[in-house]
Parts: C-alpha cells; sequence; structure tokens
C-alpha cells in the first residue's frame, strides 16, 4: 500500500517526513512510485498471453512459482505501443492479496525527497481513471515527477481478476 494517501497530505504541512520514491520513465515523462509498494523490480520475461484478457493486460508471467499478471503501464494511459529494448522493466507490486507486475519503458533511480514537496495534481486531471491514481506532482532536480499511486488505477473488480489468476 502507499504511504501517500490524503491523511498523509496533510500531515505533510506539518511535519516533513522523507519519504522514497522509486522513479521511472513512459514516453520520455518521469513517474514516481512510493518504494514500499514495490516487491521488486525485474528485466522482461517471456510472458505468456492470456485469451479474453483486458486490452491493457500483456499477459502472465511465472515469477518464482507465483502467476503474476503483467499489466502494460502505456496501454492503461493510453499511450502508443512501443517496442520493448533492454531498458524495460517490470515493478512488481503487491495489489490485494496478490502480486501484479507493471511494465515500463525504464527505471531510474530511488529518490528521497521531504512530504512536503509534493503539490497536489492540478484539479483538472479528476475524471479520468488513469489520472485518478495521480496523487501529486514534484519539481525534482529542475523537471517534473509525476506521483502515482498504482492501486488507485483498478477498480475492486479489477483487482479481484487479478486475483484469480493466481
Amino acid at each position: 500500500m502507499s504511504n501517500l494517501p490524503a491523511v498523509k497530505r496533510e500531515l505533510a504541512q506539518t511535519s516533513h517526513e522523507i519519504i522514497q520514491l522509486v522513479s521511472f520513465e513512459l514516453e520520455g515523462e518521469e513517474y514516481g512510485i512510493d518504494v514500499l509498494a514495490v516487491r521488486e523490480i525485474i528485466r522482461m520475461p517471456a510472458i505468456t498471453k492470456m485469451p479474453n484478457a483486458p486490452d491493457y493486460m500483456d499477459g502472465i508471467i511465472n515469477l518464482r512459482g507465483t502467476v503474476v499478471p503483467i499489466i502494460s503501464l502505456r496501454r492503461r494511459f493510453g499511450l502508443m505501443e512501443r517496442e520493448q529494448n533492454l531498458k524495460s522493466r517490470i515493478l512488481v507490486m503487491e495489489m490485494g492479496t496478490g502480486l501484479t507486475g507493471f511494465v515500463v519503458d525504464a527505471v531510474a533511480e530511488v529518490i528521497r525527497i521531504s512530504s512536503a514537496e509534493i503539490q497536489p495534481p492540478p484539479s483538472a486531471l479528476h475524471g479520468n481513471s488513469a489520472q485518478d491514481c495521480i496523487t501529486g506532482v514534484i519539481n525534482h532536480a529542475e523537471r517534473l515527477l509525476i506521483v502515482l499511486d498504482l492501486n488507485l488505477l483498478f477498480s475492486n473488480d479489477e483487482i479481484s481478476a487479478f486475483e484469480d489468476l493466481g
């Protein structure tokens, strides 16, 4: 689970908690997610396609005996498809009671920031399911980093469907 919920944002104004984010790239943009939400980062393995899977799902992998659904963040965010390369990675995260993998273009670094640096997302972004997972924006080292909570990207029904795969 993320340690960036709205309650923590309110507390951030009085305490300057240091948080760590894993930064990754999609289509040249930089995103960050709470390092505590990431179980591991792996290179691209062979992915088994699933019939009748949602269009944003690449398939499943076997990760040390655990079946893990693999989600294309590019497709989920409505971005153009692109060939995976040596920099492509899968962020394996806990969702619900199981694991889910998210394909990203590249993983950049783990950054440490003060929670006070996180600005709320622009209000114009609300209403689109892909944009509802944006929890804030950070101006970090002269670049904007979009902070995400990927647990907010899916409905409870979708998360249950992922759990059924395992």
